[in-house]
């Protein structure tokens, strides 16, 4: 299956329906009077956020969504029917944009999560709705109201614990072919990697998720190289694993690289816990493992990992610092949630109590 992170499509809820006009004809009914009944409201256009989706594929062979109209105000009082609400089902991590690409419109994050997006049109008044004590016959119905349409973007931003950073040829498929099931394509040159990939890591009756996003080369902010399109997969990782070459002539200035691009796309990037490795160090010997590391390590002010994703090399100390990152990023994240719920209920409470004190 292609992957696919952005679409473009048109929604388009439905119209609402004709009212009916209409005069009641029944034999010894003298004086039967208006009965068209009202047209019904259209569709809504619903996002919903389901499970088993990881691409939005699906959107590239159909692009318009309309809701179905509602149904038109019949005689003997008769309304119309609702019209049916559209579904657009996404994927967990979908940003709904407005044709700009900028007003967010809906962040789908969580499956079963729903949106009503727009709304149907209102259906017309039937002739029944406007009889009164001086128009005993009206011969006036409404037709019904417009649906709202518009143009989408549809952004896709995986969900994981772990993003995998670095440059081309660092190792990144290798390593998340070795930790998990993941089948990425594995070559000897540069961009085998053409978009993300995801790999779900078990151990010990504990799981995070991994995505390895194509390399980063130098001045990828002005979209050399890949660019950094696939950097907004990484926003919502809870922590960066950067994976460095360690057959480099210059480790450092590979991490300064990357880091540099990192920081330039900015965002929740720069802000985010970053774990270093130096990969590739079974064909390396341990003088130039010091080395490397101890350049690595001065370059990033941080602690640094040796480990070789092909051999297993230091695989499995490297997996419980990136389970302890993940553990603690949860609970950061429910921690900031529990903050924004007590917030919003103390503001709430508030109204109330200025609403009472009136």
């Amino acid at each position: 299956m292609k992957f696919l992170d952005e679409a473009k499509i048109f929604v388009k809820s439905g119209d609402g329906g004709a009212g009916c006009m209409s005069m009641r004809r029944e034999a010894f009914v003298e004086f039967g009077g208006p009965d068209g009944g009202d047209g019904g409201r259209g569709g809504a256009i619903i996002i919903e956020c389901v499970d088993g989706l990881n691409t939005l594929i699906d959107f590239r062979y159909r692009q318009h969504f309309k809701a179905e109209r509602g149904h038109h105000g019949m005689g003997k009082d008769r309304f119309g029917a609702k019209g049916k609400d559209l579904v657009v089902r996404v994927p967990a991590g979908t940003q709904i944009l407005a044709e700009d690409k900028e007003t967010l419109l809906a962040d789908m994050t969580t499956v079963g999560q729903e949106t009503v997006l727009l709304a149907g049109g209102d259906g017309g008044h039937g002739n029944a709705r406007f009889k009164t004590s001086t128009n005993r016959a009206p011969r006036r119905a409404d037709p019904g109201y417009p649906g709202s349409e518009m143009w989408l973007w549809l952004r896709l931003k995986l969900i994981a614990d772990i993003g995998l950073v670095g440059l081309p040829n660092a190792g990144k498929s290798t390593f998340i072919s070795a930790v998990s099931r993941a089948k990425p394509k594995i070559a000897d040159y540069p961009f085998t990697t053409l978009h993300p990939n995801l790999g779900v890591i078990r151990s010990n009756n504990r799981e995070m998720v991994m995505a390895d996003v194509p390399g980063l080369i130098q001045g990828a902010h002005e979209g050399a190289g890949l660019g950094t399109r696939f950097l907004g997969h990484v926003e919502r990782c809870g922590a960066i694993l950067h994976l460095v070459d360690g057959t480099a002539d210059d480790v450092a200035e590979n991490y300064r690289i990357v880091r540099g691009e990192l920081d330039a796309y900015g965002g929740a990037l720069t802000d985010k816990q970053e774990i270093i490795a130096l990969n590739k160090c079974d064909a390396l010997i341990e003088e130039i493992i010091d080395e490397n590391v101890k350049a690595l390590s001065e370059a990033s002010g941080k602690k640094v990992y040796a480990i070789s994703g092909a051999a297993g090399m230091g695989v499995e100390s490297l997996m419980e610092v990136l389970f302890t990152a993940v553990i603690d990023a949860r609970e950061a994240e429910k921690e900031l949630a529990a903050e924004q719920f007590a917030d919003n209920v103390s503001i709430e409470d508030s109204d109330g109590d200025e609403e009472g004190a009136e």
